[in-house]
């Protein structure tokens, strides 16, 4: 009796403790596993992320064979390589006879959909195991939204501690709160001492990888070198040990804090290694809650750390999945402006778009409130079209996967969606920044003017998004009091915020620089 198993293992299914590989025998079955073009251009990705996904693949692929797996593997410039999952499998079954083939559920909905067609493809049966390193699986949030009116992160997240017991004492959380984001907030000064993440030099293996990925990918956005990120599990737990021990007592205070030149702050930067399967999810919140036991690290630093995980991670993939598949092209605000070319460049006056942009093509990376209060809020204050919002982000970061990405970006980031996943849109003006950074200091723009030709952008822009968007927003509670504001504004002020507003946009639709 023919029981042979073909086991694929996708790109960002790096672990051994897969779903997928349970069970798995290695007298019998055959791990499949391929670099493909048609994942690797689904959106020009970042060359970092190129290089990180390929050469972990790499990486696992090796330590599996020496393990004695037989694994079947593809690499994206083989003579006769396959550009997809389908060919790939289908490859596979004709050369290895298998009974049947075991995947975990893809993270994103359309490779998930070329799954569900080589069900019907297929003449063998395909079995597709829920991928189990999330907590809450589609139906327990779906569950729990059922029937609410609104859905908020933090009551889910009080769901999770509960379920993982995470910060727990007996039924109540640690330390009388649930949360202390607003211990959180503090502005960085730069005579801070902040560690650099742990970095790793390219061995062999990924030297090879970068060297591919700068000849075929040479148009693909962001600089390939230098790459330090960790390619194994091993060397993503020396990263998350050194991440514990040298900046994790001080993430808290200074999370959403930003500083010219000081790409990491306190950082982790783990989010890709948990995101591809070399970290799991689960352990990297243990490590952290055991650092508040032993009183290495204080409870708003360790808490703020777990809810980014348990909390935030976990509801954006439950909204992703309950989303549907028109999520990415909802609309809220009715933008239809371009993305700025500048977002490619960093060639711009503003000198917090351009930090933040110029090492996004760097490093590949740029922390949350970079990402949500910088070039997030430019793009919806300005009107930009959330879809290419979206498509930008998920070219540019090493750990945007569509899963996590989009929702961050069409509801959190451009309340594109309406409020299904946040309570506002994070509107701001300059004033945020210039408390959370110094970046102010270093840009010809005045932050503390309003409407002159050297007025910081983000002013005008943010009275301009209020007053065009009225209608969508009177109404929402946590935007009272800017609506009453705006309201005691005299005529001439309001005119002089639009006008100012006006002559920016039509600068960006022009092309010219800001």
């Amino acid at each position: 009796m023919n029981d042979k198993r073909l086991i694929l293992i996708m790109g960002d299914q790096l672990s051994r403790d897969i779903s997928a590989l349970k069970g798995a025998r290695k007298t019998k079955d055959v791990i499949v596993m391929g670099e493909l073009w048609d994942e690797a251009t689904s959106v020009k990705h970042h060359k970092k992320k190129i290089i990180l996904v390929l050469s972990a693949m790499r990486h696992f692929a090796k330590a599996l064979q020496e393990e004695g797996w037989r694994v079947d593997y593809q690499k994206l410039d083989d003579e006769n390589a396959v550009s997809s999952f389908t060919a790939l499998v289908k490859r596979a079954v004709k050369e290895h006879q298998p009974a049947a083939l075991v995947v975990a559920e893809p993270s994103e909905r359309r490779v998930r959909k070329e799954m569900e067609a080589l069900k019907k493809a297929l003449s063998i049966n395909v079995d597709i195991r829920v991928d189990d390193r999330f907590i809450a699986s589609h139906d327990a949030f779906s569950q729990w939204a059922e029937g609410r009116k609104q859905l908020r992160m933090e009551y889910f997240y009080r769901e999770m501690r509960r379920k993982t017991g995470l910060l727990m004492d007996g039924d109540k959380p640690a330390g009388g709160a649930w949360n202390y984001d607003k211990e959180n907030r503090k502005p960085a000064s730069a005579d801070l001492f902040m560690p650099s993440p742990k970095g790793f030099k390219p061995d062999c293996i990924t030297s090879d990888v970068i060297d591919l990925v700068k000849n075929i990918f040479a148009d693909h956005f962001g600089d390939a070198e230098p790459f330090q990120f960790a390619v194994t599990r091993k060397d993503a737990l020396k990263a998350l040990d050194h991440f514990i021990s040298e900046a994790l007592p001080r993430f808290g205070d200074f999370q959403d804090a930003m500083l010219t030149g000081e790409r990491f702050l306190y950082h982790s930067v783990l989010s890709a290694y948990i995101n591809i399967g070399l970290l799991d999810p689960l352990e990297v919140c243990q490590r952290a809650v055991n650092e508040y036991l032993s009183g290495a690290a204080p409870i708003n630093a360790v808490e703020g750390f777990i809810r980014q995980i348990i909390g935030w991670r976990e509801y954006v993939h439950g909204h992703y999945w309950r989303g549907g598949e028109n999520y990415v092209h909802q609309n809220y605000f009715e933008n239809s402006r371009k993305l700025p070319g500048f977002y490619w460049s960093g060639d711009t006056d503003m000198a917090c778009l351009r930090e933040a942009i110029t090492q996004t093509r760097e490093d590949a990376y740029a922390h949350h409130i970079q990402r949500l209060m910088v070039t997030g809020l430019f793009a919806m204050l300005a009107g930009i079209d959330p879809y290419d919002v979206h498509e930008w982000y998920l070219i540019v970061y090493i750990d945007a996967f569509e899963w996590v990405e989009a929702p961050n970006v069409i509801g959190m980031s451009q309340y594109a969606d309406g409020g299904a996943l946040g309570s506002k849109p994070y509107a701001a003006s300059g004033a945020y920044i210039n408390r959370m950074s110094d970046y102010c200091k270093n840009c010809r723009y005045a932050v503390t003017k309003k409407t002159e030709d050297n007025a910081c952008p983000f002013n005008a822009l943010y009275w301009d998004f209020l007053a065009r968007n009225e209608k969508q927003l009177r109404d929402n509670p946590r935007l009272g009091q800017m609506y009453r504001t705006w309201n005691k504004m005299e005529k001439g002020t309001k005119l002089s915020y639009r006008a100012r507003s006006r002559a920016i946009l039509e600068k960006l639709d022009a092309g010219e620089r800001i």
